[in-house]
C-alpha cells in the first residue's frame, strides 16, 4: 500500500536528470519542484599517492537533477494514478495474478524489479556481460551534510581499485537530505557492510569509508546522522539484460519494463531514468500501434525500439565498472584544466549516448581532446 511504501526501508538512490524529469512534467507529474533540492552539477575527483585528489572538477547540468525518495514518490504515484481514473489492486503480484490479467486485457506489462514473475524474463546471453555482481552497493540517506560550493553537485569519487563513492542531495520522507552511495568492488577494502547489525553501524562505517577512501570528503559528513532508521540499504545484484517477451503457463505473452529487463548497476546512476524514458518509449509504442493485436511481435518490436537507447546506458554503465582505460583517465585529468571535457562528461549522464561520440574510443577522444594544441 501507500503506506507500507512511504513507512518501510528505502529502496534505490534515485537521480533524475533533465530529459526524464521533461518526461514526467510533459504528463503533468512534476510534484516535487519546490520541495526537492536541485542537484545543478556533477563533480569527479581521482585520488592520488599521498591521498589528495589527484585531479578534481565539476561542471554545471545544463538542465538541473532531482532525486525524490521513492517512499516519496510512489505513494504520490499511487494517488495520482486512482485520482485519474485509474484502478489500484493491492494484491499478490503472482503468476496467477497475471494470467488473469493477461485474460481481461489487451496487453499486460510486468514492471516488478524481482520476486516471482521478475524470474520470468529469460536472461539474454548475447547482451548480459555479468555473471555476478560487479559492486557491493551501500546507501545511506544522511541529514546534517554542509551543501558543496559554489553549487550543489553529485561528488562523483572514483578511487582505482577500491570502489566509487558519491553523495548529492534529495528529497527524502523528513525533507531534504544528502544520499551517500558506496560501490566496493567485491573482495576489495570497501566490501564491507555483511556484518553490519544495526543502522547505527552503518552510519559508522559510512563515515569509515569517507574517512579512509576520499578523506576530501569527510569534513562535510563529520556530523552526519541518519534521515531515519530506515535511511540505510547494502547488497549486490548483477547487471543482467533479460528477453523482453515472457510466456505465461496458459501460452499468454507478458511484457517487461525498466528494470525487469534492463538491470545496471548503479554506478552512473541511470536506473531512475532508465526507467522513465523505458515507459515513454513503450507508450509511444502502445499509441501508435492503434487497434492491431498487442501480441508477441509487438512486444519484442517495442522492447528493440527501446534497446536502440538503452544498449548506449548499458555499455557505458558497463565499463565504468572496468579499471579505466588509458585515454579515460587522460579525459578525466585533462578536465581539470579544459572546461569543454568537463561539461560534455557532466551532461552525458542526461544522454549517454553522446559518450560514444567521443569518451568511449581513444581515436575519438584523442582527435577531440587529447591532441596537442599546436602553439
Amino acid at each position: 500500500t501507500p503506506e507500507q511504501i512511504a513507512g518501510g526501508k528505502v529502496s534505490s538512490s534515485q537521480c533524475m536528470f533533465g530529459s526524464s524529469l521533461a518526461r514526467e512534467a510533459a504528463l503533468g507529474l512534476d510534484f516535487w519542484a519546490k520541495d526537492c533540492p536541485s542537484v545543478e552539477g556533477i563533480g569527479f575527483a581521482v585520488p592520488g599517492p599521498d591521498g589528495t585528489p589527484a585531479f578534481s572538477w565539476s561542471s554545471r547540468l545544463d538542465l538541473p537533477a532531482q532525486s525524490v525518495d521513492q517512499r516519496v514518490k510512489m505513494p504520490k504515484f499511487m494517488d495520482e494514478f486512482e485520482r485519474r481514473g485509474g484502478t489500484l489492486v493491492i494484491a499478490a503480484a503472482d503468476v496467477a495474478a497475471l494470467e488473469n490479467y493477461a485474460t481481461t486485457s489487451d496487453l499486460v506489462i510486468v514492471a516488478a524489479g524481482k520476486g516471482e514473475i521478475a524470474k520470468m524474463f529469460a536472461r539474454d546471453d548475447a547482451r548480459s556481460v555479468h555473471t555476478a555482481p560487479a559492486r557491493a552497493l551501500a546507501l545511506t540517506y544522511v541529514t546534517g551534510m554542509p551543501p558543496r560550493e559554489p553549487y550543489s553537485s553529485v561528488a562523483f569519487n572514483l578511487i582505482p581499485g577500491v570502489g566509487e563513492y558519491f553523495v548529492f542531495p534529495a528529497l527524502t520522507t523528513t525533507g531534504p537530505c544528502e544520499i551517500m552511495v558506496m560501490e566496493g568492488i567485491p573482495g576489495g577494502p570497501m566490501d564491507c557492510w555483511g556484518d553490519i547489525s544495526s543502522p547505527a553501524e552503518h552510519l559508522e562505517r559510512a563515515k569509515w569509508v569517507v574517512d579512509t577512501f576520499t578523506p576530501w570528503e569527510s569534513a562535510r559528513s563529520a556530523h552526519i546522522e541518519l534521515t531515519d532508521a530506515n535511511g540505510t540499504l547494502a547488497g549486490r545484484f548483477p547487471p543482467t539484460i533479460r528477453h523482453a517477451v515472457a510466456t505465461l503457463p496458459s501460452g499468454a505473452p507478458v511484457l517487461g519494463m525498466a528494470d525487469v529487463v534492463v538491470l545496471n548497476d548503479p554506478i552512473t546512476g541511470q536506473g531512475s531514468n532508465n526507467a522513465s524514458k523505458c515507459a515513454s518509449s513503450y507508450l509511444a509504442s502502445i499509441l501508435e500501434h492503434g487497434d492491431a493485436p498487442f501480441d508477441a511481435a509487438f512486444m519484442s518490436e517495442t522492447f528493440e525500439r527501446y534497446w536502440d537507447y538503452a544498449k548506449y546506458v548499458v555499455d557505458w554503465t558497463n565499463a565504468l565498472l572496468s579499471p579505466p582505460p588509458e585515454h579515460v583517465l587522460a579525459l578525466l585529468g585533462g578536465a581539470t584544466g579544459d572546461s569543454r571535457i568537463a561539461r560534455r562528461f557532466a551532461n552525458g549522464f542526461d544522454d549517454p549516448r553522446d559518450f560514444f561520440n567521443w569518451f568511449m574510443d581513444p581515436a575519438l577522444a584523442a582527435s577531440e581532446y587529447l591532441q596537442p594544441v599546436a602553439s
